[in-house]
């Protein structure tokens, strides 16, 4: 009986490329790949040609099957990177995108690096936001909520793992979490999808908790009550900023100049699409 030769690692990658869709691909394929090998990327260029044992190849293949199944990478891989820290995710979390960076900046824009503050982020999912402000602001405290205790162990341990020492955690939802305190920034990533939105079955959205996607029918629901609770959490002069969908800037700065809010605006994401709006607490 012949046995089949190990076949090299750019064999391997070349095939699978194949099999994924879009510009990705290979991209994605060097990743499981890494991912089952315990090796960085700069590894790699060097090693293009090096046999992969059988147990390997058979453990990549599994992960390969479930991407092309649909499984997000980031859940495969149980990682994602975001601002500067590289972040634990599960099933149980959201998976942060580059675009919530543009939430991160503009709450850095507000909080001054020379004096304490307190700032809140309300559901945290993997602690992107909280973690990330804390990071850039160690003189802050942060409180980063969320109603799941699932997602809250994993923003935890990215805190711990990251030795954050100026974030704090409170399961509840928004602001009940956060007691009798009064916050001089509150950012948050809500659910804006409408609930009837077909993209909740296409691609990595089936994956994700439908919980901290969706939001009745015009995705607002939990934008409003965010609203309208916030005035009572916010010291004078505070900052309530809030990511929603590309469509959504004109209705959310409505809200927010009726829950008494002032210099009310929408900031856009790199693509040109309304991503962030926000007002000020007079």
């Amino acid at each position: 009986m012949t046995v089949a030769p190990y076949r090299e690692i750019r064999q391997l990658l070349a095939d699978a490329a194949g099999q994924l869709p879009g510009v990705e691909g290979r991209h994605e394929a060097e990743l499981l790949l890494l991912h089952v090998l315990g090796r960085e990327r700069s590894w790699l260029f060097a090693h293009a040609t090096d046999a992969v044992e059988p147990a390997t190849e058979a453990a990549f293949a599994q992960l390969l099957q479930r991407r092309i199944q649909g499984e997000p990478v980031a859940y495969l891989l149980g990682r994602r990177g975001f601002w500067t820290l590289d972040l634990t995710v599960s099933p149980a979390t959201l998976i942060p995108r580059p675009e919530t960076e543009r939430l991160v900046e503009l709450a850095l824009e507000r909080l001054p690096a020379d004096r304490p503050l307190q700032v809140a982020d309300l559901g945290t999912g993997s602690g992107a936001i909280a973690l990330a402000l804390a990071s850039e602001r160690p003189l802050a405290q942060v409180l980063a909520t969320d109603m799941s205790p699932q997602a809250l162990a994993v923003a935890a341990e990215n805190a711990r793992r990251h030795e954050l020492v100026n974030v704090h955690f409170q399961q509840g939802s928004w602001h009940a979490a956060l007691g009798q305190e009064r916050f001089d920034l509150i950012a948050t990533n809500p659910p804006y999808i409408a609930a009837d939105d077909p993209h909740l079955a296409q691609g990595d959205l089936r994956f994700e908790p439908a919980t901290a996607l969706a939001s009745g029918a015009d995705g607002l629901d939990d934008i409003r009550v965010i609203i309208e609770g916030a005035p009572a959490r916010l010291v004078a002069g505070g900052w309530l900023l809030i990511e929603h969908g590309w469509d959504q800037g004109p209705a959310i700065r409505a809200l927010l100049e009726q829950a008494g809010f002032v210099e009310v605006s929408t900031a856009l994401d790199l693509e040109h699409r309304d991503r962030v709006s926000l007002g000020r607490l007079p």
